[in-house]
């Protein structure tokens, strides 16, 4: 989501498999719920060298006695893992080498880093080290971040990578270029209109200079400013543009409630006319009257898919999202009462609305619109328009737009938890956090394992080897990476080691900003970022372009 918009908007529950030494040849079979048999590793007292004990914090090192979990969707098997200069160089049953560090697993997951499909995470990384050691996403298992959501990015791309460059981070990044961004620059302020050919022909060539510079495509913020203001054609024009460079098309629909059958179809539109694969951000029904409604959305897609369009989604595992007041306003009428009325009896009640930022006033931040209401003995309709006027009293909203000047946010209630079971459960869905490192909403932090305790061990509607790939080769493809998301020979070294029992989020609405229990390892590169329980400071992160792209 942009800067002031949208930045927010079984297997067995038991322990994984502990491989067992005996003093001969060994052949272990192990069964659980998702896997029958388990491939043998050669214990470290039958190797001739032992190595060093170690965390693995050298360039070249093996993970002794792990449960690898590949990110293809295979079933999970022993295996050690040994790493050379940043990439897997070696799988299967492994003695150490002379001096080569080495990482007792004990039995845990190892399975690639997870990749963060929707991210805001960047926002502040380079404020301070704290900033570059990207403790929201690490801590969770995250190992690459893809950002230039909702229609908002840094331009030019290219300057964006230099800087990256210059003062790398703790995660690999890559970026869709802004729709909205690129969408300012060519018609200026004010922007609430349709565009010229002349205007659209400059977004054309912005957009051909980012894809120049290794943007993954086009993202779109349909449902914010300026985005709201474009039309169809616009977007296939630009979506024409992706296709001759081999450019994606990522949207947060122009509606996620009243509209969202007509935003679906746009989608797909823009994915047929334009043949390029297109992903809907943060899929989701959030009108009341919808509930209970995924499955007939999903064979909408479904549908389309067996017609040729490769429209795809990505989902977080909450039932309630985080944007501005102003979201619920499509029609940016902030005097207009009954509009948030209608709002407030089919999206989101005002005891469902709690303010997350507000910088006018930030003692009401916690606080419900409902609750401010009571305090203040008013309507709650006059109450929210009055807290919605009162953040931008100085400025008006399209300058804060291109400021960036985030003013106030709330986090909404407004999804069924079996909806968004399903949207999860679609196999061509994949997770993303739609988060952000600073207080907020807890997905920023928890997204990743609250997504594997939820639908793995406590619901049991996926296997652990279909939810990784879900957070790891699915994303890749979903977003046009190539390398990354499979833990296989001559692959980057994006790994974490995580308890498959034991992994599970701990931010919540109170405290958004928990980090989650059962990472234990998370590897960037070959490089080790997260370590009992804290980032170890370093940054290997780099930026990563689309597969179609030379690096």
């Amino acid at each position: 989501m942009f800067r002031l918009i949208s930045m927010y908007r079984k297997t067995s529950d038991s322990v994984p498999f502990k491989l067992i030494s005996l003093p001969a040849v060994i052949i272990v079979a192990f069964f659980t719920t998702s896997c029958s048999l388990v491939s043998v590793t050669k214990p470290l007292g039958e190797c001739a060298s032992a190595g060093i004990e170690s965390g693995a914090e050298g360039p070249n090192f093996l993970i002794k006695n792990a449960v690898l979990i590949d990110g293809s969707g295979a079933p999970r098997r022993a295996a050690d893992i040994r790493v050379r200069e940043g990439r897997v160089f070696e799988i299967g049953s492994l003695c150490p080498t002379a001096k080569e560090f080495i990482l007792d697993a004990k039995g845990d997951i190892v399975s690639p880093g997870f990749i963060d499909t929707h991210s805001h995470h960047e926002r502040g990384m380079w404020e301070s080290e704290t900033g570059r050691e990207m403790v929201a996403p690490i801590s969770q298992g995250i190992t690459t971040i893809i950002i230039g959501q909702d229609g908002m990015s840094d331009y030019p791309l290219s300057a964006f990578q230099r800087e990256l460059e210059k003062y790398p981070v703790a995660v690999n990044i890559a970026s869709y270029t802004g729709h909205g961004t690129i969408r300012v620059k060519a018609i200026g302020v004010p922007y609430n209109r349709p565009a010229t050919p002349t205007e659209l022909s400059r977004m054309e060539s912005y957009l051909e200079i980012d894809l120049d510079g290794g943007s993954l495509g086009l993202s779109t913020g349909l449902e914010y400013d300026p985005g709201i203001y474009s039309d169809s054609d616009e977007l296939l024009t630009l979506a024409k543009t992706l296709k001759a460079a081999g450019g994606r098309y990522i949207s947060h629909m122009r509606s996620e409630d009243a509209k969202i059958l007509e935003a679906i179809d746009e989608i797909i539109r823009v994915g047929r006319e334009a043949g390029i694969p297109v992903q809907i951000s943060h899929i989701k029904i959030a009108l009341l009257d919808d509930w209970g409604g995924a499955s007939s959305i999903l064979a909408r897609l479904d549908q389309a898919r067996e017609e040729g369009v490769d429209i795809t989604a990505d989902v977080y595992p909450y039932d309630y999202w985080l944007s501005t007041l102003a979201v619920l306003l499509p029609e940016r009428n902030f005097d207009d009462v009954a509009a948030v009325r209608h709002a407030f009896n089919h999206i989101a009640s005002p005891d469902g609305l709690l303010l997350a930022r507000y910088v006018a006033d930030p003692d009401l931040v916690g606080k419900t619109v409902k609750q401010i209401a009571d305090e203040r003995d008013e309507d709650p309709a006059e109450t929210y328009l009055g807290l919605l006027q009162q953040a931008y009293a100085d400025i008006n909203l399209e300058d804060a737009v291109e400021a960036g000047d985030i003013r106030e946010l709330v986090l909404g209630q407004s999804m069924l938890r079996a909806d968004v079971e399903d949207f999860i459960a679609w196999p061509n869905s994949n997770i993303s956090t739609d988060g952000t490192s600073f207080p907020g909403h807890p997905r920023g932090y928890g997204t990743f394992p609250r997504a594997i305790r939820w639908m793995v061990r406590e619901s049991h509607k996926l296997e652990l080897e279909e939810m990784v790939r879900k957070m790891t080769s699915l994303s890749a493809s979903h977003v046009g990476l190539a390398d990354r998301g499979e833990v296989r020979v001559g692959a980057p070294a994006d790994l974490i080691l995580f308890s498959a029992s034991e992994i599970a989020d701990r931010a919540d609405r109170e405290n958004p900003t928990e980090t989650s229990v059962g990472v234990t390892g998370v590897w960037v590169n070959g490089v080790r970022v997260w370590q009992d329980n804290g980032p170890t400071g370093a940054y290997p992160g780099q930026f990563l372009r689309r597969a179609s792209q030379p690096h």
